[in-house]
Formats: structure tokens, C-alpha cells, sequence
């Protein structure tokens, strides 16, 4: 089975740097190639998709050479999340039309593969394909399994992470006989029909109460300024915390139900209508 495993990163100045530039240069892969299939779906919009044969980004180095200086197999990726996004519009028009990716976006990845052993773990450092010096990472579980693949990423806060996935062995929970129901409400979180009520966790209330204050504070800022910036960071922190708040607690509520119970059935609403 695959799991995956996310660790703080700690880059130095010039692994920054190479992130800034892998990050650019899948960005612009995803959408010069998404350019280059908008214009060839216009000329060509009777041909089946499937024929149509479009450029890789072997090709795109040639015309532009600074794409060699980035991890092959992150653009390789960015055209593989591309292939993805555009064949799943065809088969659902409702999921949308793959959107170009902002150069001014505040969260930032790439993705890259494990080949024998071009990624690995090894005194509180990882290394990762075409970075030649290993990267700082604050490992605080160990990890277990084969490496498949990692995703770098920058979130809005500026901090780094790695989300490492790995082939593992399917770990078998104990049978038991017991099933359950979950009902989703608004009041309380989640209310079970073995009578077990989970309430929203106050933590999390409080942290989103701080949040509204900290966005107004943003708000009366004056633009393009060190105050704004200063304060727009602590927002970015806390929408942070907030997330892993949130995660932290559904992660731990499913998991207690799964251990718990052989079948759950949950009532399929939209609590946010």
C-alpha cells in the first residue's frame, strides 16, 4: 500500500534559490503546454484527442536551454498532472478546464521520483535528484517503506515541506463486529448511533476567531509596506495552523471510528447549503 510521509524542510540559500527556479520552470511547462493544446484543440477540433501527438519537455529544451537546469523529472511530472487534468475534463465537463498556473501564487511545488535510490534519508538530511548538496529535514516520525516519489513544496507562510510517499506492507486491523452510523451536523461535529457524540473542537474555534482579527488588522494596512507584509505573514501562520488544526482532528476522528468499527455509513450531505 502507499503512504505517504510529510516533513519540515530547511534550505539553505542556494537550495532556495534551486527550489524558486524548479518551481518557475514547472510552472512554465504545465502552461506552455496547456497554451500549445488550447491552440491545437482550436485547429484541429475534430480530431480525437487521443491522436494528437503534443510536444514533451525534452522538446521544449531545446528552444529553451535554462529548463536543463531543473530536475528532468519535475517537468516530466508537471506534464504527467497536465495529461490528467485535461483528459478528466473530457470525460467530465464538470470538473472544468485546466486553469494556467499564477507566477503569483503564494503555494508553490514540485514533484519528483525516486530511481535507485536518488532519494534518501540519512542524518538529519534528504536528498533529492539534481540537488547536489542534501537539504536540512526535521524528521519527527520514522519513516517506513520504499520511496516512490516526494513533493516539494512552499506554502504561503514561506516555510518548506516534503511530502514523501512510500510503498508499504498493508498493515491488517484486528475484525470486529460492530458497524456504525454518522450523522454530520452543525452544532456538533458528528453525532453516532452507538449514542457517541463528537463535538467541534474549541481550539479550533478560537484559532479562527484570532483569524478574523488578524485579517481585519491586514485589511487597514497601508499597501506595499513592511507593516503589510509583516502582517500578512502572521495571517498566512495562523490560516496554517488552522489547517493543520483541522487535519490533526479528522485525522484522529477516523481514525478512532475505523479501529473501532468494521462498517460506517455516513449520510451524504452538503453542510455548507
Amino acid at each position: 500500500m502507499l503512504k505517504a510521509y510529510k516533513y519540515r524542510l530547511y534550505p539553505n540559500e542556494k537550495q532556495k534559490q534551486y527550489f524558486a527556479k524548479t518551481f518557475g520552470c514547472t510552472r512554465f511547462i504545465y502552461n506552455k503546454m496547456l497554451a500549445d493544446r488550447i491552440k491545437s484543440y482550436k485547429e484541429n477540433k475534430d480530431l480525437d484527442i487521443k491522436k494528437v501527438k503534443y510536444s514533451t519537455p525534452a522538446q521544449y529544451k531545446k528552444e529553451f536551454e535554462w529548463l536543463k537546469e531543473v530536475d528532468s523529472l519535475a517537468l516530466a511530472n508537471a506534464q504527467i498532472n497536465l495529461n490528467k487534468a485535461y483528459k478528466n475534463f473530457f470525460k467530465d465537463k464538470s470538473i472544468g478546464f485546466p486553469k494556467f498556473k499564477s507566477k503569483k501564487s503564494n503555494y508553490r511545488n514540485y514533484t519528483t521520483n525516486n530511481q535507485k535510490g536518488t532519494i534518501f534519508i540519512e542524518n538529519g538530511h534528504i536528498k533529492v535528484p539534481k540537488l547536489k548538496t542534501m537539504i536540512r529535514i526535521k524528521q519527527h516520525r520514522q519513516l517506513n517503506g520504499l520511496i516512490k516519489s516526494c513533493t516539494i513544496s512552499q506554502v504561503p507562510s514561506g516555510k518548506y515541506y516534503i511530502s514523501i510517499l512510500v510503498d508499504t506492507e498493508n498493515i491488517q486491523l484486528p475484525k470486529t463486529n460492530k458497524k456504525i452510523g454518522v450523522d454530520v451536523g452543525l452544532k456538533e461535529f458528528a453525532i453516532c448511533s452507538n449514542g457517541y457524540r463528537q463535538t467541534n473542537p474549541k481550539h479550533l474555534r478560537k484559532s479562527e476567531k484570532r483569524l478574523k482579527k488578524l485579517q481585519k488588522d491586514l485589511s487597514r494596512k497601508q499597501k506595499i509596506s513592511n507593516n503589510r507584509k509583516k502582517a500578512r505573514l502572521k495571517v498566512a501562520n495562523l490560516h496554517e495552523k488552522i489547517a493543520n488544526q483541522r487535519a490533526d482532528f479528522l485525522h484522529k476522528l477516523s481514525i478512532k471510528l475505523i479501529r473501532e468499527n468494521q462498517s460506517i455509513v455516513i449520510e451524504d450531505l452538503k453542510v455548507k447549503n
